[in-house]
C-alpha cells in the first residue's frame, strides 16, 4: 500500500507577514496547514477573495482559537497563507473574525 503524501501534492506559498506571525503566536507550519485541513469553522476573510479557518485551542479555563486567513490561487495553483493568529476567547459562529488592529495595517500596507 502507498501513503501519498497530501502536503507534496499541493503548493503553498508563504508570504512574509505569515511568516513573522508564525514566529509571534509561536506557531509551527505543520500546525497552520493543520487548521487548513481540519477547520472547525471557515469563514469570510477580511481581506478580499480570503477564507479564514479556525481551530478551537486552549483550555476550558482560558479558551483561544487559532485563526489562518489564506488565498486559493488558481495560476500557479495552490494556496497563499496571508496571516495567522490566536484569538483569546471564542467567537460568535456566522461572524467575521477579529484581527487585530497591526495585522490589518499590515495587510493593507502589502496589498496598497
Amino acid at each position: 500500500m502507498v501513503f501519498i503524501n497530501p502536503l507534496k501534492e499541493e503548493k503553498v506559498f508563504w508570504t512574509t507577514h505569515s511568516r513573522f506571525k508564525l514566529r509571534q503566536y509561536r506557531f509551527s507550519e505543520k500546525r497552520v496547514l493543520t487548521i487548513l485541513r481540519r477547520p472547525v469553522r471557515r469563514e469570510e476573510g477580511i481581506a478580499p477573495q480570503t477564507i479564514a479557518a479556525m481551530q478551537i485551542t486552549g483550555t476550558k479555563k482560558h479558551p483561544t482559537e487559532a485563526w489562518v486567513m489564506y488565498q486559493v490561487l488558481k495560476k500557479p495553483k495552490g494556496l497563499k497563507i496571508i496571516s495567522a493568529w490566536r484569538y483569546p476567547g471564542r467567537t460568535p459562529a456566522g461572524s467575521r473574525p477579529l484581527i487585530p488592529e497591526d495585522t490589518i495595517e499590515e495587510l493593507y500596507r502589502m496589498t496598497n
